[in-house]
């Protein structure tokens, strides 16, 4: 049985390398990440698919709330971080992991109801128009889900999503089990070949090509603590696909401190339901953070819940700007601070642990996730 210097250094684990206050680039940090290997998988019976899907995760408990939760045992981060894995025939499997952190030798790595408001003010959200830029990077890599959520591309045949787009906490939702995800394309008029043949004046048309889920990874701590304030901090997903996708992906990597984002920003571009057949993109400063969430208020309504949340800053190692998804929007919270309500839309932050279980469910290794 670890200790508690065990789990703080499982927690902290990242090793934080920031540039010098006299480097202008913001810098992706160097983060050494803990390894996350599957340690026995046990088949499960086959769920029933009866939850109603929902578009959003609504929670009373905000930044104050969670900081002030008491730091789980070494026991309880490997139980949510233990997960199951949902197939296309239905069938079940729950695995549970190891946790562990190596030293730096022969792997060659480096070191209550209320009217919920979700728009502040002026609506900041700008909806992406004409394939020029939803074909393109980064609006391409933002896909739709069957159950009404968002997801984002970051690997050949793999989509990162909310959990609760998948599972309610108890169940899995409808249409889960034929799960598909929708791709953004031009609707082409009867006897074109590809050509642009929408009038400029007008935007182009496009429609969604479907693409089934092979396999859907989900952690415990989303299914076990969703009836509790714990359970936002795992609301991420990954699914897998039938076959590739054939679009550049965004990859994921560990979030830096909310101080350390340029300009304080985070972006993400997701499919509100308030506007429908739409790919909606904004941007807003970060106002508080925990170990696992971020509290901004960007403008989002359900159905953007899922996007990948990501930044763009300076990648050392290969000399280039270079965009990551570092979380995940989850949903909207409402609390009572000092007698005020305050609003936040929250998105769960990929911390170096979740960074390892999610890079693992990518690659199937761990030598290729050591670093975040």
């Amino acid at each position: 049985m670890a200790g508690l210097s065990t789990l703080i250094l499982l927690l902290c684990a990242a090793k934080d390398v920031m540039p010098s206050s006299s480097h202008w680039k913001p810098t992706w940090p160097s983060y050494r990440v803990p390894v996350i290997l599957p340690q026995s998988t046990l088949n499960l019976d086959k769920p029933q698919f009866d939850a109603e899907a929902r578009l959003e995760v609504v929670s009373p408990c905000g930044p104050a709330c969670h900081k002030s939760s008491p730091l789980p045992t070494y026991e309880e981060v490997k139980n949510y971080l233990s997960y199951e894995t949902l197939y296309a025939n239905g069938s079940l499997t729950e695995t549970e992991v190891g946790i562990y952190i190596l030293s730096n030798s022969g792997d060659g790595s480096q070191g209550k109801s209320r009217t919920k408001r979700q728009i502040y003010g002026y609506d900041s959200r700008f909806s992406i128009f004409g394939k020029d830029f939803l074909l393109n990077y980064p609006f391409s890599t933002s896909v739709k889900l069957s159950t009404g959520c968002t997801g984002t591309l970051v690997a050949e045949k793999h989509v990162l999503t909310a959990a609760h787009c998948i599972h309610d906490g108890k169940s899995y939702v409808k249409g889960a089990q034929k799960l598909r995800v929708g791709f953004l394309k031009p609707k082409l008029k009867d006897g074109s070949k590809g050509a642009n043949v929408t009038s400029s004046a007008m935007p182009e048309k496009m429609k969604f090509q479907w693409i089934r889920v092979k396999r859907t990874h989900v952690p415990k701590g989303w299914i076990k603590g969703n009836a509790n304030d714990i359970g936002m901090d795992y609301d991420y997903a990954l699914l897998e696909l039938k076959k590739p996708h054939k679009r550049k992906f965004m990859k994921i990597g560990v979030s830096p401190p909310a101080r350390h984002l340029p300009g304080g920003r985070i972006h993400f571009s997701g499919y509100d339901n308030d506007r429908p057949g739409n790919l909606v993109y904004r941007f807003c400063d970060v106002k508080d953070e925990t170990y696992d969430l971020l509290y901004q208020q960007c403008d989002a309504q359900p159905g953007a819940s899922g996007s990948g949340v990501y930044v763009r800053m300076w990648k050392r190692q290969n000399h280039k700007w270079e965009r990551k998804i570092i979380g995940i929007f989850s949903g909207h919270q409402w609390v009572d601070m000092n007698g005020t309500p305050q609003d936040f839309n929250v998105a769960v932050r990929i911390t170096p642990l979740k960074y390892a279980q999610i890079c693992y469910w990518i690659k199937g290794n761990y030598l290729d996730c050591r670093e975040g």
